[in-house]
């Protein structure tokens, strides 16, 4: 399907360049577009800019991983958090300087942007974030040789049911998934979708000494087969004008797939019950769209290289997509402005 892109959207700079920051490499993005806010999780700490860049606030304290992030239908902004002791978890803490293992668990983060005002503002003590525990998550990864090939969870976005347009919105959170070359069952990405309307009852504040195991039940577990990635779906965004979900990988190294840095579901497709290839039990698989480019399994995805640290889809086909890299002052990001083309060589270009 194609669609046509309209003028660039009004008042969205070309560019947002977010400083340097010491906490990990950018790991995802958010904008309120309404408030005119950018929101940027550089792996240990909340970044807050303006739309020119300028810093407004940071929230810290965080010893875990966070990941990917959206802004929900409340206007807070929703992201991946997790603490586990595997090389990443342990990495995190000796950069803190930090001699200390946490349990393995595994958050979605909410924070409320409005009240990030200045920087060095503390997730727990500061009343800025709340959290919410997954504990299937934490079942599947830390099941024998983890379920699925379950690293933990990552990319996440809000949108409608599949196959179910006018459905409330919806999150949907990516689990990570092991880039494992010796086994077969990990040639799915794995969401799991929940109805955030009733997470009130559910949050509560987060510190490294209170990581709390009770919360939220999935409502659907869904299965797309991409072929293995390393480490999953980074990066996760529901896109309302192709009615898409974008997912952002790094690319796996199984030879029998197409190893690509970009997949996208289609939306418009409902579940299919069936047998899963290389599990023994039957999944709601997931369709993903054609258009890409071709190869053999039948998997089509893009070679688009920029994602995996950030998308915001801006609505009639315009996206900001997180170019990162790293400089002698530290970890930074251009939040470059994209428009849809949606050829097989070329699914995006720089406006």
């Amino acid at each position: 399907m194609e669609k046509s892109v309209s003028a660039p959207p009004a008042g969205l700079p070309a560019r947002i360049f977010t400083g340097h920051w010491q906490g990990g490499h950018i790991q995802g993005i958010a904008l309120d577009r309404q408030r005119r806010h950018l929101y940027c999780s550089f792996t240990t700490e909340l970044v807050k800019l303006d739309l020119q860049g300028n810093l407004i606030g940071t929230v810290e304290g965080l010893t875990g991983h966070l990941g990917c992030l959206c802004l929900g239908p409340d206007g807070r902004i929703y992201g991946s958090l997790e603490y586990k002791n595997d090389a990443i978890g342990q990495g995190i803490l000796k950069r803190k300087g930090i001699d200390a293992r946490h349990p393995d668990a595994f958050y979605i983060a909410v924070f409320d942007g409005e009240r990030i005002t200045r920087p060095h503002m503390d997730a727990a003590r500061d009343g800025v974030m709340t959290a919410v525990c997954l504990p299937e998550v934490a079942e599947d990864y830390a099941f024998p040789g983890h379920r699925y090939g379950c690293s933990g969870i990552d990319g996440l976005s809000f949108g409608p049911d599949f196959g179910r347009p006018d459905s409330a919105p919806l999150l949907c959170v990516a689990c990570g998934i092991y880039g494992d070359t010796g086994r077969a069952d990990n040639d799915h990405q794995v969401l799991l979708q929940y109805d955030t309307r009733d997470w009130s009852r559910l949050e509560g504040p987060l510190s490294p000494d209170t990581l709390r195991r009770e919360g939220a039940a999935c409502r659907k577990r869904y299965f797309v087969r991409t072929g293995n990635t390393t480490y999953g779906v980074q990066n996760l965004e529901y896109d309302p004008f192709l009615n898409r979900w974008l997912m952002a990988v790094y690319p796996g190294k199984k030879p029998q797939f197409p190893n690509r840095p970009l997949y996208m579901i289609d939306g418009s497709v409902p579940p299919v019950r069936t047998a899963l290839q290389g599990l023994p039990e039957e999944g709601e698989l997931l369709s993903l769209c054609g258009g890409g480019l071709p190869h053999p399994s039948g998997i089509e995805g893009w070679d688009f290289p920029w994602g995996s640290t950030g998308i915001a889809a801006l609505g009639d086909g315009y996206y900001y997509f997180s170019e990162d890299r790293r400089e002698d002052a530290g970890y930074c990001s251009d939040i470059r402005l994209y428009r849809w083309c949606g050829e097989p060589e070329r699914a995006f270009v720089p406006v």
